[in-house]
């Protein structure tokens, strides 16, 4: 049997190393290698420090670099497809009259169900107001009231208003305009577009590069001093989700076929207001939207919430979203009333959800809006300490992709936004530290030269994201966890591209956590343990390796 790995809710950093399956490791001297069935041409090397990803916490942390030398690399256009782009709600942080750090930190606890590391806690709140004053100061135009204070929004599990918007819901979008147009205007940032990390290069126990490729292109090899992972979540690996397309965790399934720790793996949460319209990724309902009123009710007008928290609509996430996806299992077609919000001579200043709603045929000041529990956010990633230092030497993590402790069980709403820019910036410093970088001039990266036709791993994610929402979703059990995991085994034997197997390496690794803490509690639900275990009141801590030994069992796991 495979035996829990489980941290006490101290730093959650990374400890130690252990070699995962897939991992680098390549001779220095091969200038050619198989990767993803193709054969890669010969390695570039370079002196600039990689970042991988082009989301808030890439940017953050390339501007937090300078005058280190950056290369940036994005799989697309800087502004498209990044999940940073989609985020409503807003930048928590202790702003308002009779608000502070130390409330902050209790409602990132209270919410985090028990496994939260303080120290983390403090590290994020603490730096929170200064953030928002940056962004600020940097062009970012958050909402205002009369009197020039920040119009600061109620959330849920907060104990007070301490939402930081612009817009109301688009301030995602704005922080990333303002920090792309900075990038743009750094001498010392590189951006190359238009390719996609597919694995990491691991030599004597240390990243030293990455394998960048496109579909049906000839992977190459990039060698470079550090590199800074910063590529999003894994929620895409869900039917039902936010988040944009092409983010199913393969920054996740990657860093952990190199052999990386990855912690609170289990903890996925799901938002439980996305329109429910058959988008995919499925419209965002803000959930300033029920900080200002909005109610959520069934098909026969009955609202639902109140007898399930006491906070009602501003409970818990986890809580709403179970409330929400039972309402949809019973057929009774739950809906987000905002006409209140959205009438005439009300406070319509929700831009971004009034678009999503004339997309999908709706008018919010009339008309009841269908939500369902979608895949938003993954608490867990590749484990990382208080400067984003994974548990592979060369290799830091910032943003959704790592797992810093500050989350728990349950992320407190907009800490998600905060946690990606301080932690991007606290790596930066440490990568910078080190100064194992140099003052290079720009790397020429020739175009990829077209390879062997490659299958087409469509149908196989179909397949992937069902399985993920059938086995692996709101309300879990053993044995839906354990014919995932069996699943996932054949999955992975189909599997024949690096982005795949990485997919589906990240949804082992769920899938395996998730079986091996038997009891519920924040993100994580078994109905088989519906209730808390304080034995279990830590944080888990897995490699991959360990994922595939229990998926590889061939009898039901006890383990606790």
């Amino acid at each position: 049997m495979v035996a829990a790995q489980h941290d006490h809710a101290g730093r959650g950093g990374a400890r130690g190393h252990r070699p995962g399956a897939g991992g680098g490791g390549a001779d220095d001297h091969a200038v050619q290698r198989a990767v993803g069935g193709v054969m890669a041409a010969e390695a570039q090397h370079t002196g600039r420090i990689v970042i991988l990803g082009a989301g808030i916490a890439a940017l953050t942390a390339a501007l937090r670099l300078a005058p280190c030398p950056v290369l940036v690399i994005s799989p697309a256009p800087l502004g498209q497809g990044a999940a940073s782009a989609l985020a409503q709600g807003g930048v928590a942080a202790a702003l308002g009259a009779g608000d502070s750090v130390a409330a902050h930190v209790a409602d990132t606890l209270e919410a985090g169900a028990g496994i939260v590391d303080g120290l983390m806690a403090g590290i994020v709140a603490e730096a929170a107001p200064g953030c928002v004053a940056a962004l600020a100061a940097g062009g970012v135009a958050f909402d205002r009231t009369p009197a020039g204070d920040y119009a600061l929004s109620q959330e849920a599990a907060h104990s007070q208003p301490r939402v930081a918007r612009v817009e109301g819901d688009r301030t995602g979008a704005a922080i990333l305009s303002a920090l792309i147009a900075a990038v743009r205007q750094a001498p010392s940032v590189q951006v190359v577009e238009g390719l996609a990390a597919e694995r990491l290069e691991v030599t004597a126990g240390r990243v030293t590069g990455v394998w960048l490729g496109q579909p049906g292109r000839v992977a190459r090899l990039i060698r470079a001093p550090a590199i800074l992972l910063a590529s999003g979540g894994a929620a895409g690996l869900y039917t039902v989700t936010t988040n944009p397309g092409h983010i199913r965790g393969q920054g996740l399934g990657m860093a952990a076929r190199a052999g990386a720790a990855v912690a609170d793996a289990e903890f996925v949460q799901f938002h439980p207001t996305a329109l429910h319209v058959g988008g995919d990724p499925a419209p965002l309902l803000t959930e300033a939207l029920r900080g200002e009123g909005a109610r959520l009710v069934n098909r026969l007008g009955v609202p639902f919430m109140a007898g399930q928290h006491k906070a009602a609509e501003l409970a818990p996430r986890d809580i709403v979203a179970r409330a929400v996806y039972a309402q949809s299992q019973a057929g009774l077609a739950p809906a987000l009333d905002a006409r209140a919000i959205f009438a005439p001579g009300g406070p319509a200043h929700f831009p971004t959800v009034s678009a999503a709603c004339a997309r999908a045929g709706l008018d919010p000041a009339r008309d009841l809006l269908p939500v369902a529990a979608a895949a938003h956010y993954h608490m867990g990633g590749v484990a990382c300490d208080a400067q984003g230092r994974s548990s592979l030497p060369g290799l830091w993590v910032a943003g959704e992709v790592a797992s810093t402790g500050l989350h728990g069980a349950n992320r407190l709403a907009s800490n998600g936004l905060l946690e990606a820019m301080v932690m991007a910036g606290r790596a930066a410093q440490d990568i910078a530290a080190e100064r194992a970088w140099s003052p290079e001039p720009e790397l020429a990266v020739p175009p990829l030269p077209p390879a062997a036709a490659l299958p087409d791993e469509a149908p196989l994610i179909r397949r992937l994201r069902a399985l993920m929402t059938e086995g692996c979703g709101v309300i879990r059990d053993g044995s839906g966890l354990r014919h995932a995991l069996d699943a996932l085994r054949a999955l992975d034997q189909q599997a024949q591209t690096d982005s795949a197997k990485n997919m589906v390496a990240a949804a082992t690794l769920i899938a395996a956590a998730a079986l091996l803490r038997c009891e519920s509690r924040g993100g994580h639900f078994r109905a088989d343990h519906p209730q808390p275990d304080p034995e279990l009141a830590r944080r888990s801590r897995l490699f991959l390796a360990d994922a595939l030994a229990l998926r590889d069992e061939k009898v039901p796991a006890d383990v606790a």
